[in-house]
């Protein structure tokens, strides 16, 4: 039996939750340090109707594994698991496979746990310049770095990332090394001060005035963001949306048509270019943290998490 914080109608901490037990293609790993994501929050208030071991980034030690390659290895996982034989999958798309489970998230206990059994395929070895807490933010850079992947973004574009939560302050880093003309909007001027910090340029949303930007970013994790997007983003440009959230959106697709807009979700994103990213030292990740937690003050942790004034709460599970 291991601790684990387990949501079924109410989020609990326990101590008498089953080991995972690993397929013959999956490692059994000892996680390390695990983060609250946004998402893990949303659950708990009804997105995707999800039950079980909650959380999705995180860095652990093998355990066990046919690989002997990876046995004591230290690793962050990569979180959708796919069928393995569907056209998604065969095309490297195992994102969109329609069976597919997610960690934490779709019928996969997640890592606010001792243990998470994941596939050998989903795992990344993380260099020892890395630190614990530092691969904590792969998954979620990773998530950042998908913009890239699916938006050509040059030094000629205007950008606008809306949102100065964990997601938007990680993703404005990233587009800025593009070159591009960027602004981060946010309501908090303490988190955007970590921008300033760092020399990209910010706008706290009353005093926002700007308009006509070539792509805007949606990572305010809230209903508003896509209607702020609307407003700001010019003709024929683009909305990348990163938000989810349990409350369903209501928005005026009429504005798409109209003024001929591209709306483009984003979820999961490439692990190889947030370690490399990381190790690299092209993202500044310790502002980030607001406190660790240890796995038996995982629901203090939540609460800290859920306020406006946190950035990222982390759990030390061992």
């Amino acid at each position: 039996m291991m601790r684990a914080i387990v949501y079924n109608k109410k989020l609990r901490y326990v101590t008498d939750y089953p080991v995972p037990r690993p397929k013959h293609d999956e490692a059994l790993i000892r996680v390390t340090h695990a983060g609250i994501c946004n998402t893990d929050i949303e659950i708990t208030r009804g997105y995707m109707g999800f039950e079980g071991v909650l959380g999705h980034e995180f860095v652990g030690i093998v355990e066990k594994c046919g690989d002997k390659g990876f046995l004591g290895k230290r690793v962050a996982g990569e979180i959708n698991l796919g069928c393995g034989t569907c056209f998604s999958c065969r095309k490297q798309m195992q994102n969109h496979c329609a069976d597919r489970s997610v960690l934490g998230i779709l019928n996969k206990d997640g890592v606010f746990a001792e243990y998470v059994a994941l596939p050998v395929r989903n795992l990344h070895k993380i260099p020892k310049s890395i630190s614990d807490e530092e691969a904590v933010f792969i998954e979620p850079l990773a998530a950042a770095y998908e913009i890239l992947d699916q938006v050509g973004i040059s030094s000629s574009d205007n950008v606008c990332v809306l949102g100065d939560g964990k997601l938007g302050l990680l993703a404005a880093q990233v587009i800025a090394t593009t070159g591009s003309r960027l602004t981060a909007v946010g309501r908090h001027r303490e988190k955007l001060s970590i921008l300033d910090e760092i020399g990209i340029n910010t706008s706290l949303s009353p005093a926002f005035k700007e308009r006509d930007f070539d792509i805007v970013i949606d990572c305010t994790g809230s209903p508003s963001g896509i209607r702020t997007a609307l407003q700001v983003v010019k003709p024929r440009g683009k909305i990348v949306l990163k938000t989810t959230i349990a409350k369903k959106m209501q928005i005026d697709m009429n504005q798409f048509v109209i003024h001929e807009i591209s709306l483009i979700g984003s979820r999961c994103g490439p692990f190889p270019s947030a370690i490399k990213a990381i190790r690299s030292r092209q993202i500044d990740l310790y502002p980030l943290i607001s406190s660790v937690y240890p796995i038996e003050e995982g629901l203090k942790a939540f609460q800290d998490a859920s306020s406006k004034s946190a950035l990222k709460v982390m759990l030390k599970v061992s």
